[in-house]
């Protein structure tokens, strides 16, 4: 394999499954309510709705750095605000999340080996660190989303009692 193919293939599992960190994104929110996305068990911290989106942005941006586009997020895109919290909004989302990274992964995989150990746009770090970096955000956040997941299970069996 590639390091390109390699890549991809990281970003693939990150996304759809056989992770070595365990359940990928995916997995993770496969069934998820919209009442669990949206639910916030840490009161300062972000639910999964809003995890979901930023993750989705990143890859992005990623992509967008990689193919010439623009480098600096948008305005909001970082963290976007939780809008329009509908169940048709939450499986939009989760199919943006989903085409992010195929999108991603189909840009890694015309990159050459000379292009990944070039550093990537207004960055010290190379296109292929930064690669690595999307994947490693996923699982960050996804560990995020699977422990918030387990929060709202346990209040919603709390409340059944």
């Amino acid at each position: 394999m590639s390091q390109a193919e390699l890549i991809a293939d990281e970003l693939d599992r990150a996304l759809r499954g056989q992770a070595w960190h365990g359940s990928s994104l995916c997995e993770l929110l496969e069934g998820m309510s919209l009442e669990m996305a949206t639910q916030r068990p840490i009161p300062a911290g972000h639910n999964i709705w809003e995890l979901v989106m930023h993750i989705t942005s990143w890859a992005d941006i990623a992509r967008r750095r990689i193919t010439g586009g623009r480098v600096a997020p948008h305005e909001g895109e970082d963290w976007a605000p939780a809008e329009d919290m509908t169940m048709e909004r939450w499986i939009a989302i989760q199919s943006a999340l989903r085409q992010s990274h195929e999108n991603l992964r189909d840009a890694v995989l015309e990159l050459s080996d000379d292009r990944l150990a070039a550093n990537a746009p207004e960055s010290e770090n190379s296109v292929a660190v930064m690669l690595h970096g999307v994947v490693q955000h996923a699982a960050y956040h996804g560990g995020q989303i699977a422990l918030l997941k387990k929060a709202v299970v346990t209040q919603h069996r709390r409340a059944a009692l």
